[in-house]
């Protein structure tokens, strides 16, 4: 047994304010790290190329950054629940060290893979929290149970002390030429591309890939645009958010890195104004690990609605309705425009996010489980936790104090894109409309003549009446039985 410990990532994809990894440098010089192109996750129906080839440029990054610090990040391709053991016994570890994740399919990988380090004599550490900022055992109710509503869950988390960062790894030995030679053999391979794996994108990316490119941005927003962020973040058009999603979701940059960024932005501002956007972006980290600790406790939602009143609903199954959706071709411009982002670029703004997916579901009557998938074929960012926590938050089926939210796409055009930048930006079509039919969506038959553009596919204001009358019917079954 030699003193290497194998450093196993998966959304934590870089080097500094790395838990798992700082622990595991305390206990050895001789730390190499390694990541596994997981089949289980890769052949799902659910992966976006985007999100593919952003997490290949940001391993790129980290054995870059491995190099330097006299390391190396090996890659393996399979499934990590055989090939993380055979390599560790093939090196004749020490340790795997990873750090933990709320997800259900991969508590279930990890506790495979411990059995079998267990049953070979090799050691783990698998108790570090890395991608959350509280554990979801330490974030619980006065009676001791997971939290279901968010306004109490941000009192209690938001008044508990936040960890600093951790001291990034350097000058760690690597593996030997004859041990290279020996995980070679084992299964490391070089590291593919996308198109290797079966993924082409040609969008380009929102956020350059690895640490370097997420800390740039991350200094760059909370220089400023975090102190606007309240007042900014609503609006499509603008440049008014982080877009940080990708880098968390990946882990390219550490929570604990984010929130002492927030802290410092804090401290150094100047204003009212400027605190409370900087208090309000630091709610959004809170969002985000409300939903992770939601996915932790409550495994099920995943599956399916949290809602009672909505694990049997009446949901429409029109094929041409949704994909005139996923196309961005439903008639109602600012819905088209935010499908259209989607597509082309694998974002889309957050505020859109809600009136898409409030469409999709309170006006096509579509299953919203539908749209979480099309989402997550699609995204840059897309996260388990925070995908289906968005979607049932606007399908009105998971844990929220308000059961019944309906957005009015004309209405959140006039508040939010009431100019119809956003719109003209992504609807080339309608650019030269005037602004008062691009935002009420009421585009006359005289303007409508010579446009490729289509009517509008259902009428807001009878689908929302249908949906309600369906809510009532259900709701009232649910309670009698």
């Amino acid at each position: 047994m030699s003193d290497l410990i194998l450093f196993w990532h998966r959304r934590d994809l870089r080097i500094s304010d790395n838990t798992g990894l700082a622990a595991a440098r305390r206990q050895s010089s001789k730390v190499v790290g390694v990541f596994c192109l997981d089949r289980n996750l890769l052949e799902r129906d659910d992966i976006a190329p985007v999100r593919v080839t952003y997490m290949i440029g940001c391993l790129q990054a980290l054995q870059q950054r491995y190099a330097k610090a006299g390391s190396q990040l090996l890659i393996l391709q399979g499934n990590p629940m055989q090939a993380i053991p055979a390599l560790a016994v093939a090196l004749k570890a020490k340790a795997v060290f990873w750090n933990w994740d709320v997800e259900p399919y991969s508590q279930i990988r990890d506790r495979t893979v411990i059995d079998a380090l267990k049953e070979k004599g090799i050691e783990f550490l698998t108790q570090n929290w890395d991608q959350i900022l509280h554990s979801p055992e330490e974030i619980r109710t006065g009676s001791g149970q997971a939290y279901t509503v968010y306004t109490p869950f941000w009192k209690n988390w938001s008044s508990k002390p936040k960890a600093q960062p951790i001291e990034t790894l350097q000058n760690t030995e690597g593996l030997t030429a004859s041990e290279q030679e020996i995980a070679n053999k084992a299964g490391a391979i070089p590291l593919p591309s996308a198109k290797d794996l079966g993924f082409i994108w040609d969008g380009g990316l929102i956020i350059p890939p690895g640490e370097a490119g997420a800390q740039a941005r991350l200094e760059e927003f909370t220089a400023k645009a975090i102190t606007e962020y309240q007042e900014q973040r609503n609006f499509p058009a603008m440049d008014g958010t982080s877009q940080l999603s990708a880098a968390l979701k990946f882990g390219v940059i550490g929570i604990r890195s984010a929130w002492q960024a927030t802290t410092e932005a804090l401290e150094n501002s100047r204003s009212d104004e400027a605190a409370a956007g900087i208090r309000t972006w630091q709610q959004e980290l809170a969002w985000r690990e409300f939903y992770q600790h939601a996915m932790y406790h409550f495994p099920e939602l995943a599956d399916g609605a949290y809602r009672d009143a909505f694990k049997n609903f009446p949901w429409e199954t029109n094929e041409e309705h949704f994909q005139a959706w996923c196309e961005g071709k439903t008639g109602y411009p600012i819905v088209d425009a935010a499908m259209r982002q989607l597509n082309e670029i694998g974002w889309m703004h957050n505020r859109c996010r809600m009136i898409v997916a409030s469409f999709l579901t309170k006006d096509l009557l579509i299953n919203p489980q539908l749209g979480e998938k099309y989402f997550m074929q699609k995204l840059i960012d897309g996260d388990l936790s925070a995908n289906n926590g968005g979607w049932q938050w606007s399908a009105s089926s998971g844990m929220d104090p308000k059961p019944v939210r309906i957005f009015n796409p004309a209405s959140q055009t006039q508040k939010f894109d009431a100019e119809g930048e956003y719109i003209r930006q992504w609807v080339p079509e309608l650019r030269s409309l005037d602004t008062e039919y691009l935002v009420t969506g009421k585009i006359s038959p005289l303007e409508r003549h010579g446009l490729d553009y289509p009517e509008p596919i259902v009428e807001h204001k009878k689908q929302q009446q249908q949906f309600k009358q369906r809510y009532q019917q259900q709701k009232a079954s649910t309670s009698a039985e």
